[in-house]
């Protein structure tokens, strides 16, 4: 299996683009083509699942995109990654339904940080290690965060030796629990730069660094955000792994609700969809920054400035550009590299990235998408998700985060207007104690505490207050990275 960027040029094995994870030309990395799978393979994974687990899935999904690591590693890997110590279950992505509705809870946030980004990134750690030992090198890993990568990838990096982690974070625009979660790590191959910005901003910034090359080769810098392909193809293993908990057959057509501001999660359903997954509505939920609604309702991309970004009751999803929406338009234009590349570098003010969007209304590619795709979107506000916790709670006895309850609300509107069927398969993808005061507001009281959390909000925090400026970030990186006995002084 080989992988070429969304904007052309030669292709690469998995193992390179692993670790340079945004492409030189400032693509993403894609799969050459999807692998197919059949309903007979279909078959011999629900047995699999059932009697081995997900480790032992997601290593014959894997397989089928890593061809350049030894099988044997790989089962390996995968192994270590997904267990019971680390996941609470075998199966790691458990599913239940909620009640007669018709909608069943994909439970995909049981890890280390309570969020859905751990099964991908405690894969991703594994690999980088495996990759950085073989070839006797380092890896500076830069991100930007929402609110969860960010703990998610320190978590799962944490005590890498070969691995430095650098995450930029939006100031003041997580929780307070998620900011805890990353701003108490006290390790000095971790640090975490508050950046005078939203998402957007620090996303636009990790990919400013990466789109310097003599920058980038200095530092080894490399990339866990989903970006990075390896971390998209980590999460096409728990779109297999829920939908064989509840199909009764190996063709029933299931639709899959998720909430998305990066576009990250419901592209890994949608490459399941091309590779043979049986996916009804593929249902896409946004918040208050709804321009991925926008788009998939008219096909006008349409990118909000950064005060134009809200900030929300689900701040994971408080993005305006959504980097992995180049993936899925790769698709659409049925891997037109030229053309995707054309679309993904207008810029009316000559910055990197998009800042103009584009319009593809009348194109006829658009106009087919739900067609060939599936995808519905739909939008929720605060109330929206105040309600729905509260009926979810008071219906059903389940307690879900206000992202978890953007996908819910949004799947039961459609469900209302007939516009899509059930079984539907709803992504949890955080478990509410990272959102004490929405749950609080919602419910009048807080979440119960997770016992592994007891203490979080207490412990010292630091972080580098830094501008949004892409030269200042570089000399700090610079600094730090130079000096690998010790690490400047943090402020909070």
């Amino acid at each position: 299996m080989r992988y070429q960027s969304t904007r052309g040029g030669s292709t690469a094995n998995f193992s390179d683009v692993l670790l340079e994870g945004l492409a030189a030309d400032g693509g993403l990395y894609v799969p050459e083509k999807y692998p197919v799978v059949t309903p007979a393979l279909l078959a011999s994974w629900r047995v699999l699942l059932a009697e081995q687990g997900y480790a032992a899935l997601a290593h014959q999904i894997l397989r089928l995109f890593i061809t350049d690591i030894p099988d044997a590693e790989l089962a390996r890997l995968t192994a270590s990654a997904y267990h019971e110590q680390v996941f609470a279950s075998r199966v790691v992505t458990p599913v239940t339904p909620v009640g007669d509705t018709g909608i069943w809870l994909a439970h995909l946030s049981n890890g280390p940080t309570a969020a859905f980004k751990d099964i991908a990134l405690q894969m991703l750690g594994r690999l980088f290690d495996y990759e950085l030992t073989r070839r006797d090198t380092w890896l500076t890993v830069l991100g930007a965060t929402s609110g969860d990568t960010g703990s998610s990838a320190e978590y799962a990096m944490r005590g890498l030796a070969r691995v430095k982690v650098a995450m930029l974070t939006p100031h003041a625009r997580m929780t307070p629990f998620q900011q805890a979660q990353m701003y108490s790590i006290d390790d000095p191959r971790i640090v975490n730069f508050a950046v005078a910005g939203v998402f957007d901003d620090c996303q636009d910034l990790v990919k400013a660094l990466n789109s310097d090359a003599e920058f980038k080769a200095t530092y080894h810098i490399g990339a866990v955000n989903s970006i990075n392909v390896a971390r998209l193809l980590a999460q096409v293993v728990y779109a297999f792994a829920t939908w064989l908990q509840v199909a009764e057959s190996d063709t029933q057509r299931i639709s899959f609700a998720v909430p998305t501001g990066n576009f990250g999660d419901i592209l890994s359903v949608h490459v399941a969809h091309q590779m043979g997954l049986p996916v009804d509505a593929l249902i896409l939920a946004t918040n208050e920054n709804n321009v991925l609604q926008e788009f998939f309702a008219t096909g006008v991309y349409r990118p909000r400035p950064a005060h134009a970004v809200h900030a929300t009751s689900s701040p994971s999803m408080d993005i305006s550009k959504a980097s992995n929406l180049e993936r899925f338009i790769w698709d659409l234009v049925d891997g037109d590299s030229q053309r995707s590349a054309q679309l993904f570098t207008h810029s009316d003010d000559g910055s990197f990235g998009v800042t103009g969007g584009f319009d593809l209304s009348h194109d006829e590619i658009f106009v087919t998408q739900r067609e060939r795709f599936g995808i519905v979107a739909g939008a929720s506000s605060h109330t929206d998700r105040l309600a729905t916790i509260a009926r979810m709670w008071r219906e059903h006895g389940l307690l879900i985060d206000p992202h978890t309850a953007a996908g819910v609300h949004v799947a039961a509107q459609l469900l209302a207007k007939g516009e899509v069927r059930t079984p539907i398969i709803a992504y949890e993808t955080a478990l509410p104690v990272k959102f004490a005061n929405t749950i609080c507001e919602a419910l009048g009281f807080e979440p119960p505490t997770v016992e592994r959390f007891a203490g979080l909000l207490q412990k010292p925090q630091h972080a580098i207050a830094m501008a949004n400026d892409a030269n200042q970030v570089k000399s700090w990186l610079a600094s730090w990275l130079t000096d690998h006995q010790s690490v400047p002084p943090h402020t909070h």
